[in-house]
């Protein structure tokens, strides 16, 4: 039996339909405002640096002003948590950095879960560090670095730039899968840690590829290793650790955009869009090159398999470590 609708009723539909239409076509592409995005350290380091790179191309992507805001403070923790609170909307954003995945072995009382509390959107770098010691030390490689301190179980101390920094668990890593016990000494910044070590006062610390091969160049630290699982483009002269004696060792620092959880899928693929957009551009990419990064520039599934990774892997280098909650 035939339906019977009231007269007007396939016209009001229609007129709905077309007001549906109308109203998501006047909605305008995400973003119609400034974005801000949190840099969680302080100005002039590697995660300022990079971030004020890729900027400029984000600017130019979205035809907005992406503002770049340093919120240092508790080793990152003040600003990635400002995030973590913000509104899903796409226009609160953080660049964040490897050391979030460390974060939850070491700090008693986290205020953000760094897989639980973002939505990421892709990595703009991978950034390797680099063994480095004092040049009055007798080894010239790490397999004679490993023998050396093999035999002096204990007794060799290195610097870091804090517990729990990704310089500090680079070293770590080296430790545990080379089987050798050191002394760690913890400093509140890289810049002193490695003044130490240029003075002699330590043998030994990790250091990233920007500051550590400048004091190679200059004959002042002897290279070891870089912390990759391939040569950097930087310096391709030095050798990888993993290929002197520490197969599987890798430890690099990492940058890369993260939003709220929450924020909407289409907002976060729209972002990834700018980022990839950035890290395409031939100048910004050879201004990361130059300074010792790797641009990447992944997918927003991609960059959250890796900080899931990352989450897992130090949390089994702090307990094989014996590395106290703070």
């Amino acid at each position: 039996m035939a339906h019977c609708h009231p007269a007007g009723f396939s016209s009001l539909v229609g007129i709905v339909l077309i007001g549906l239409a109308l109203e998501a076509a006047a909605q305008p592409e995400f973003p119609v405002k400034p974005i801000r995005l949190i840099v969680p350290s302080g100005a002039g380091g590697g995660t300022d640096g990079t971030t004020r790179m890729v900027a400029p191309k984000l600017d130019e992507f979205f035809g907005q002003r992406v503002l770049v805001e340093n919120r240092p403070g508790a080793g990152s923790i003040v600003g990635t948590e400002v995030v973590a609170r913000s509104a899903p909307d796409g226009y609160t954003l953080l660049t964040a950095i490897s050391s979030m995945t460390i974060q939850p072995s070491i700090a008693k009382n986290l205020p953000f879960d760094p897989v639980r509390d973002f939505a990421p959107v892709s990595q703009y770098v991978s950034l390797p560090n680099i063994l480095l010691g004092h040049s009055s030390l007798p080894p010239k490689n790490v397999k004679e670095l490993i023998a050396f301190a093999r035999a002096r179980p204990g007794k060799l101390e290195f610097a870091s730039a804090g517990t729990g920094s990704s310089l500090h668990m680079s070293m770590e890593l080296f430790l545990s899968m080379a089987g050798l016990k050191m002394v760690h000494v913890p400093y509140k910044s890289a810049t002193t840690g490695i003044g130490d070590v240029v003075a002699g006062h330590l043998p030994l610390m990790v250091n990233n590829m920007i500051v550590g091969t400048q004091y190679v160049k200059s004959g002042r630290l002897h290279a070891y290793g870089v912390t990759s699982a391939a040569r950097s483009k930087v310096a391709p002269e030095i050798p990888t650790i993993a290929e002197q004696g520490v197969p599987g060792y890798e430890a690099v620092q990492w940058y890369g955009m993260v939003a709220p959880a929450g924020t909407p899928r289409e907002v976060v693929a729209r972002l990834h869009k700018g980022v990839v957009f950035a890290l395409q551009d031939p100048a910004t990419r050879e201004r990361l090159v130059s300074s010792g990064a790797d641009p990447v520039g992944n997918t927003p599934d991609e960059f959250a398999a890796l900080i899931r990774s990352e989450v897992v892997k130090w949390a089994k280098v702090v307990k094989a470590a014996g590395i106290a909650r703070e």
